[in-house]
């Protein structure tokens, strides 16, 4: 394909969209996938204290994999959500989705945090925890996907890189605001009043945010790329997608967003209690230390769009595939010292590499689905490779170091899946910068 005139192709129904329209349609996004990612954040860095509410052993390793083992449950439904709200998605507008994940997320999210512990009311209090964990991972499913069909539908083809870091940073502010708060609520409350009631407060703030952003979201308009698809519905000339091709694109999905989000969620959920628990650092350091690492995380991302959208996605991606298999083990290396700046040396490196599966991420979701299909294809392809590798990565890394004594062990699972990710996207995936996304 000629990429000039794919550019021009899928420029002319951008021109609509002015600038403020464009920042209009992130910030409203963004608040949205802000929510998300606060409640992922809270449950990872309250793992300890969730699993001794919930999940009462008298063991901490036991209470921590238990809890954990629990938030990889709200990952088994997403690809269930994928497929009822992923052609929703399709039929009805990106708009409609989003509507629908952020009240269902902020609602959930809020009930979790009422729900009294496993003192007051016995083997019901795990139950429900599962359960509201099962209904948030089937919203969830397609807020992520959702958010980046939009952005990049109605980004300017040039800069598509650098719209969809916006959706990836957000979702990194929203753990740096998450550590952030639960820091302070460490530092400043006593042990029994944080484990009693004091982990509850950022739930319940999670409905607030929910109201927000509903309240900016429901101005929003749906993307000049899903017009056109309707009007070429309309006409009856919208072009078939191949068997063929929807199974290489899901291939590639669950490559390239499996070791994302494993390595996503080791960075953001796991490696705070690790410092915490197994490498023995200090609660506060260790909250500290991912605070910091959080923060440089999220001026991470827009970096890492800006060299996309120059270089490509191929050449950032397999810098961030190969760096996650060189760094792994002597990150965790770095990390068993307990040492906070060794430890912020060790995570702002892999940070870096997991910026760029981050980014690319979410432009190949756009880029590698045909446009009639794509909010159901990029759903269920992320949401299974989540639910198969993403979500469980936490507790596998617990377990591989609860198994075998080794604390460097964690990093042997990122490893695994990087490499498989890298021989299936260096034969298969080409070149997507700059094609036309309004097809098909």
């Amino acid at each position: 394909m000629d990429t000039t005139s794919a550019e021009k192709r899928t420029d002319a129904p951008l021109t609509t969209l002015s600038k403020a329209d464009r920042t209009r349609r992130m910030v409203a996004v963004g608040i949205g996938n802000f929510m998300e990612w606060f409640d992922f954040a809270i449950y990872g860095y309250f793992a300890a204290i969730i699993g001794a509410q919930f999940f009462p052993s008298g063991d901490p390793t036991a209470e921590m994999l238990s809890s954990l083992a629990v938030f990889a449950v709200g990952f088994i439904s997403r690809p269930f959500g994928a497929l009822i709200l992923g052609p929703i998605g399709d039929k009805f507008g990106r708009k409609t989705v989003l509507m629908i994940t952020v009240l269902g997320m902020g609602t959930i999210t809020a009930l979790i945090g009422v729900i009294p512990s496993y003192a007051s009311i016995g083997i019901a209090a795990p139950i429900i925890i599962v359960i509201l964990r099962l209904a948030q991972g089937a919203f969830a499913g397609s807020e992520w996907t959702s958010a980046a069909a939009y952005i990049g539908e109605s980004a300017p083809t040039r800069k598509r890189a650098i719209y969809a870091s916006m959706v990836t940073a957000t979702a990194g502010l929203a753990f740096l605001v998450g550590t952030v708060t639960a820091a302070v609520l460490t530092a400043v409350m006593d042990e029994s009043s944080l484990n009693s009631w004091g982990w509850r407060v950022p739930f319940l703030a999670s409905i607030i945010m929910a109201v927000v952003a509903i309240y900016i979201r429901r101005k929003l308009v749906d993307t000049p790329v899903f017009e056109e698809v309707e009007r070429k519905r309309a006409s009856n000339t919208l072009e078939p997608t191949s068997a063929s091709a929807k199974a290489k694109a899901f291939i590639m999905t669950l490559a390239f967003a499996g070791i994302f989000g494993v390595s996503l969620y080791y960075l953001i959920t796991y490696m705070n209690n690790f410092l915490s628990t197994a490498a023995g650092m200090d609660r506060l350091d260790a909250l500290i230390v991912c605070g910091i690492v959080m923060a440089i995380y999220v001026a991470f991302n827009p970096l890492v769009g800006i060299l996309t959208d120059k270089f490509g996605r191929r050449p950032v991606l397999f810098t961030g595939l190969i760096g996650l298999i060189v760094w792994s083990i002597p990150a965790f290396l770095l990390m068993s010292t307990a040492n906070m700046l060794l430890s912020g040396i060790a995570l702002t490196i892999f940070a870096f590499f997991v910026a760029c599966t981050a980014v690319v991420n979410n432009v190949l979701l756009v880029e590698v689905f045909p446009a009639s299909i794509r909010a159901t294809g990029s759903a269920i392809g992320y949401n299974v490779a989540y639910a198969a590798l993403a979500g469980p990565g936490p507790l596998i890394a617990a377990a591989l170091v609860a198994g075998t004594g080794l604390l460097i062990s964690p990093a042997f699972y990122v490893i695994v899946i990087a490499i498989i990710a890298l021989a299936i996207l260096v034969p298969m995936l080409k070149e997507t910068k700059g094609i036309d996304i309004s097809h098909g």
